[in-house]
């Protein structure tokens, strides 16, 4: 196939893709690829940090540490781990049974507080940023999302907090102190979607900013506790500190240290510190 001699001399930018975003050619040098003919792009469709999540996902190479990670895709341990997966299965068995015990005097009590559905649900990033619903006890109003743009952010980069914020009802207040509101959370965590332990789960959004550092803590499940929830809970705003503590406990994974933060969660939670 004939081609222009500005596309062979075309500079290299990448590993086996050239791109000439003036004519719109592309050329994927490699073994397998040599003998394709060119295919033509749009260069008009092109945007800079247009990036999908899996795209950024797939380029986030720094490892923390190689003793915690597989050979295959690089995939922490605690994934794989079965009697991790055991533990979450009878806790959240547990946990929704305490659950089902609370939940009509609850519901009776939040929707007299606050006319409107008793749960709440909104779209999280998982492992590998995997999208699933989260579910909560709704501790705000009705309209909460459509205020979110009045409450100022107390928080520093890609998290949202605001310890008083208005939007918070009453019964909400109490929910959040002794943490009731993540109960619906333990089905998350039987469904797989979530862990008893692992990182703050992120909205898309937030994900969205993440550069790849940031993304190093989509590496395990998300979990209804971790390290933020035992050493900072709602105290912990500075958004480098979270990171910093869910790559931390990507290093210190057992499932021994597990089950301490379990145990030392329910501490946290009984003292209600750091609670909103």
């Amino acid at each position: 196939m004939f081609l222009p001699n500005f596309v062979k001399k075309a500079k290299k930018v990448s590993y086996n893709t050239y791109i000439l975003l003036k004519i719109g050619y592309y050329n994927l040098n490699s073994k397998n690829n040599q003998d394709k003919p060119m295919m033509l792009i749009n260069p008009r469709k092109i945007k800079k940090s247009s990036l999908k999540l899996e795209d950024k996902l797939s380029n986030t190479k720094k490892i923390l540490n190689n003793n915690h990670y597989t050979e295959s895709n690089r995939v922490h341990r605690s994934i794989n781990s079965k009697l991790k997966r055991l533990i979450d299965i009878i806790g959240a068995l547990v946990g929704l049974m305490i659950t089902a015990i609370i939940f009509i005097p609850l519901a009776i009590w939040i929707y007299k507080d606050n006319p409107g559905p008793i749960f709440y649900s909104q779209t999280r990033c998982g492992f590998n940023g995997k999208k699933f619903t989260i579910w909560k006890f709704r501790s705000m109003t009705v309209d909460a999302e459509r205020k979110q743009h009045l409450v100022k952010n107390h928080a520093d980069g890609f998290i949202f907090k605001n310890p008083e914020d208005p939007r918070i009802t009453r019964v909400g207040k109490f929910l959040r102190s002794t943490s009731l509101d993540e109960f619906p959370q333990f089905w998350n965590v039987l469904t797989g979607d979530m862990s008893l332990v692992g990182t703050r789960p992120p909205t898309p959004n937030e994900v969205s900013k993440y550069n790849d550092y940031h993304l190093l803590r989509l590496k395990v499940k998300p979990g209804l506790t971790g390290e933020w929830q035992v050493k900072g809970r709602s105290k912990c705003l500075d958004f480098n500190q979270v990171v910093a503590m869910d790559l931390d406990y990507q290093k210190k994974w057992t499932v021994w240290y597990d089950l301490y933060l379990i145990f030392k969660t329910v501490e946290v939670v009984i003292k209600r510190e750091g609670a909103c």
